[in-house]
């Protein structure tokens, strides 16, 4: 009996520093990915100091910069754009907004355009990829 309350109390320990180990991995994953971020961060905040001072164009190509910056964080972390513009319509990936007639029966479920990009991160639907869709109506 003495035997079996040790072993559950080993099993017990191991649990904990398992569960230790992996909250001290997910805390280190975490602190990498804002760290990658503070980048971006730092660029947002020269664009907004030098805002006033700047053409338009000059912010929209700043933002612009920025904004490829951040994907490529965000991609190095495992993050992937769902790319559905002219695709088959899948609606495990993709949520319908909306659709459009077409007299093509060739196009018939083909997405048209996206109103909001979808993304998955590392195989996991983050949020799907809201489009327009095109719905062949024979013509009359």
């Amino acid at each position: 009996n003495d035997r079996h309350l040790r072993l559950a109390a080993e099993f017990d320990n191991y649990r904990k520093r398992h569960q230790r180990d992996r909250q001290v991995m997910a805390t280190r994953l975490q602190t990498e990915l804002v760290a990658s971020l503070l980048d971006v961060l730092d660029d947002l905040q020269r664009v907004e100091e030098n805002g006033a001072d700047a053409t338009a164009e000059a912010v929209v190509e700043g933002v612009r910069l920025v904004e490829r910056k951040f994907l490529t964080v965000l991609e190095g972390a495992g993050l992937e754009e769902i790319r559905a513009a002219g695709d088959p319509f899948d609606p495990e990936i993709m949520e319908a907004l909306m659709t459009i007639p077409t007299d093509d029966p060739k196009k018939d479920g083909i997405v048209a355009d996206v109103f909001q990009r979808g993304y998955r991160f590392r195989d996991v639907l983050v949020r799907p990829a809201r489009v327009r869709v095109l719905q062949y109506e024979e013509s009359e």
